[in-house]
């Protein structure tokens, strides 16, 4: 048991059971809390804030400050690795993130992106993780990471992020001429390596992949631009950092969910709301002995009350027999009272295996 590191995520993250789970939550830094708004206004907006390491810190800290989390994730935005590779990236009010030109095809792919000035465009993001990385209390983790190819490639096609999109642009694409996208993806690819590379050394402690539109590809696609960039990113990671644990995320993947942690080698996998935690117990806890992360729907926490209650109850109970860390089926809500986030620590805190 000695060799386990002490941090209580990095502890489960390793295949632990612990005396109770880990907490942290997607999106805990952000819109739900009075104090980000103070921040982002004086960073000048959303841009001026990804890319200011004072602010961007700040941001970070404020869940750590005001609840007992037991990680603080980095806080960027998917679309800055686009940016970085060559797009320009605007928010516009309502409408999020903005990606011009859209890259629809080989030609786009060759005039407007490039690797040479990856590093340059990310030099905030790192300074932001070296500043966390000596302001975190010694019991916090900090993650780092990335959108899985798939992902921001949805955000450079489709010109814009979110759900607004029905990505029949990107779809059309990658299902008519899959050869011609294939290098797309292979260019995010090597960038998300060399992203969370840089990330690690500047102090993060483990990484998550998000891929939070994998439920919108068929199985042979999925399996080829969800599956197999993944899997190449983590291998690429486990050679240089082999220590450092990787959560991977496939959002809605549906009966995909089955197989994609054997065939990533990720460390934990994260499930949406929508995923039976028997199978998850049985399946990736039991008969892999691996870490399951998730998944309280973020409507419930806007619920709270004992609605919230009973049902992280029922969570913890089903999946505390083996390594777990607790988190939402994906990020907090905006309209989510910070009291029933801080009600919500208090009682995975409080529970013991």
């Amino acid at each position: 048991m000695n060799a386990f590191p002490k941090k209580l995520l990095l502890r489960a993250l390793a295949g632990e059971r612990t005396e109770r789970p880990p907490i942290w939550l997607m999106r805990q830094a952000g819109r739900y809390l009075p104090e980000y708004h103070v921040t982002r206004e004086a960073a000048g907006g959303m841009l001026g804030l990804c890319n200011s390491p004072e602010h961007a810190a700040e941001v970070t800290l404020q869940p750590i400050r005001r609840f007992r989390l037991d990680a603080a994730i980095l806080f960027a935005d998917l679309p800055q690795l686009a940016a970085a590779l060559g797009q320009a990236l605007a928010y516009r009010e309502g409408d999020g993130p903005v990606l011009s030109p859209p890259i629809r095809s080989l030609q786009d792919i060759r005039q407007h992106l490039s690797l040479s000035r990856l590093h340059d465009e990310l030099a905030p993001i790192y300074e932001t993780v070296r500043r966390l990385s000596a302001a975190l209390p010694s019991d916090v983790t900090l993650i780092g990471y990335a959108g899985a190819p798939w992902t921001v490639a949805t955000y450079m096609v489709e010109g814009r992020g979110g759900g607004a999109s029905e990505h029949a642009v990107i779809k059309q694409w990658a299902l008519s001429d899959p050869d011609g996208f294939q290098p797309l993806i292979d260019l995010l690819t090597t960038a998300a390596i060399e992203f969370l590379e840089r990330q690690i050394a500047a102090g993060a402690e483990a990484v998550q992949l998000f891929e939070s539109w994998a439920g919108i590809l068929p199985e042979p696609l999925f399996r080829r631009w969800c599956i197999q960039p993944v899997a190449s990113i983590i291998q690429a990671l486990r050679v240089k950092h082999p220590t450092i644990p990787v959560i991977a995320f496939p959002r809605a993947a549906g009966l995909l969910y089955d197989g994609y942690l054997q065939a990533t080698q990720a460390d934990c996998l994260g499930l949406d709301s929508t995923v039976p935690l028997g199978w998850a117990a049985e399946k990736i806890q039991r008969d892999l002995g691996r870490c399951i992360q998730g998944n309280l729907d973020p409507q419930m926490l806007v619920a709270g009350g004992e609605p919230m209650t009973a049902e992280v109850e029922r969570i913890l109970q089903a999946a505390c027999h083996g390594p777990f860390v607790f988190n939402l089926g994906h990020g907090i809500l905006k309209t989510t009272p910070p009291e029933h986030v801080d009600a919500l620590v208090r009682q995975v805190r409080a529970w013991r295996s």
